[in-house]
């Protein structure tokens, strides 16, 4: 039930970033589930291959290449969903944070006591 509701939650996250940040849009509900969806297996499968091939600059940088690896994997997913289109980096970049720290305050809030 909580994997649901998280899921329903960053949804409506994307939804809300989708209006609010110029650069992002989506088609509508729909859409969206299903780009968290595909959002989430990409972060499972393809970023930690990222995040070691990129640990040296990541060490240079203190960790703030995450942050550039995550905003390529969030414009990566639009470029082959229907219905979501984000229109560079810069949008990229903003979306992918703003959608982590959504992720994680319900992920700590939806935490089993």
């Amino acid at each position: 039930m909580r994997l649901l509701l998280r899921w329903f939650i960053n949804a409506a996250a994307l939804l809300l970033i989708a209006l609010y940040v110029p650069g992002i849009e989506i088609s509508g509900w729909y859409t969206a589930f299903i780009t968290i969806l595909v959002l989430g297996l990409v972060n499972a499968v393809i970023r930690p291959v990222l995040f070691v091939l990129t640990l040296p600059i990541n060490i240079l940088t203190l960790g703030l290449f995450t942050f550039v690896i995550n905003a390529l994997l969030f414009w990566f997913v639009s470029s082959f969903i229907d219905g979501f289109v984000v229109s560079g980096f810069w949008p990229a970049l903003i979306g992918a944070f703003l959608l982590t720290l959504v992720s994680w305050l319900a992920g700590s809030l939806l935490k089993r006591p």
